[in-house]
């Protein structure tokens, strides 16, 4: 499998003083894996997905996405580079309250310039594939926290990028619609999808992913494989 992300390196200080949030991280990630980053709270995990995210840019070393190197993007390049290479899943929806599902599916693709023809007809497919058709005219306040997150799904697939990075994906929702969320990304990964996620759910992991990474104090320890994981 070709390699689709790369950190060579890579750290992040937030002050001049105190310990890194992130330091001297080296991981691959190869087309079509599926890897979870675990760890405690504060380990530098969610810092770890931003730099992937291009949503902050390391102090040290290099971030690589499908061969560009992110932090030597400018930020109208980078926000372009990111509306079609990467989608992203939050914890928390991050869905706009006054829009219906099927334009918050719709807008990224809106703002990537695609042809409205071609844009919803991929919306309608991806709302058809998440059980969504009846409830795409349905505005967030209406929906439940486990329809809200396959809308976040949708919108994060609309350009079809090649890297799905999700944030505490179970973190805001039940049990029952955290196994629906599970079933979904492993689904997605199983038809060729690259999945990173952060969790600090093991059966989250266990359940999809290929390959857990484990982040503390910021810094990568012992790679763990999936039956690694426990409770």
């Amino acid at each position: 499998m070709s390699e689709l992300v790369r950190l060579r390196a890579a750290g992040k200080r937030y002050e001049t003083a105190g310990p890194p949030a992130l330091d001297g991280v080296d991981l691959t990630i190869a087309d079509g894996e599926a890897v979870a980053i675990m760890g405690p709270s504060g380990s530098g995990k969610s810092t770890l997905l931003n730099l992937v995210a291009g949503l902050d840019r390391p102090t040290d070393g290099q971030v690589e996405v499908g061969g560009t190197e992110l932090n030597r993007l400018s930020e109208k390049a980078l926000a372009r580079f990111r509306r079609t290479h990467i989608g992203i899943v939050f914890q928390f929806f991050h869905l706009l309250d006054d829009l219906t599902a099927r334009d918050n599916v719709l807008l990224p693709a809106q703002l990537a310039g695609t042809p409205r023809r071609a844009a919803s007809a991929r919306a309608d497919e991806l709302l058809d594939a998440l059980g969504l058709t009846a409830r795409a005219n349905a505005y967030p306040a209406r929906m439940s926290g486990g329809e809200r997150q396959r809308v976040t799904v949708a919108r994060a697939l609309i350009n079809r990028p090649p890297l799905l990075l999700a944030d505490e994906p179970t973190g805001a929702v039940d049990a029952k619609t955290g196994a629906q969320v599970m079933e979904l990304l492993r689904d997605l990964n199983r038809g060729g999808q690259t999945v990173l996620l952060v969790t600090h759910d093991p059966a989250l992991a266990k359940g999809c992913a290929t390959r857990v990474v484990q982040v503390r104090d910021g810094r990568l320890t012992q790679p763990a494989g999936v039956e690694e994981v426990t409770a």
